[in-house]
């Protein structure tokens, strides 16, 4: 769940904090919405330094788990806004995304 998922990286919830108890079945990294596009998976947790509204759009056409930016990245307003009309969750932390991917693995997702 993204609550759990919250705790284990300490994480801010930006937006959807309405959908926490949405479950992730695993994780993906990567920065070029073209690829994410092509290769992440419904109920993904994506992680990306990419902080815009454009995010969150391919977040909801492959209805991923949520999104994750790492490193205490700011997410633009706007993206935010969208999330939350969209029911996207966004979390924000303050870990790498290769420390955010060994938590998550830790926790069994993507196992």
């Amino acid at each position: 769940m993204i609550k759990n998922i919250c705790e284990k990286i300490n994480a801010k919830v930006l937006a959807g904090a309405d959908q926490l108890e949405r479950e992730v079945s695993g994780a993906y990294i990567c920065d070029l919405l073209s690829w994410v596009m092509s290769h992440a998976k419904k109920g993904d947790a994506w992680i990306t330094v990419m902080s815009h509204a454009n995010v969150v759009a391919v977040a909801s056409l492959l209805d991923l788990g949520c999104i994750i930016v790492p490193e205490d990245i700011e997410m633009d307003a706007d993206a935010l806004k969208k999330a939350d009309e969209e029911g996207i969750p966004v979390l924000g932390t303050s870990m790498n995304a290769y420390d955010i991917a060994v938590a998550l693995h830790s926790m069994g997702i993507g196992k």
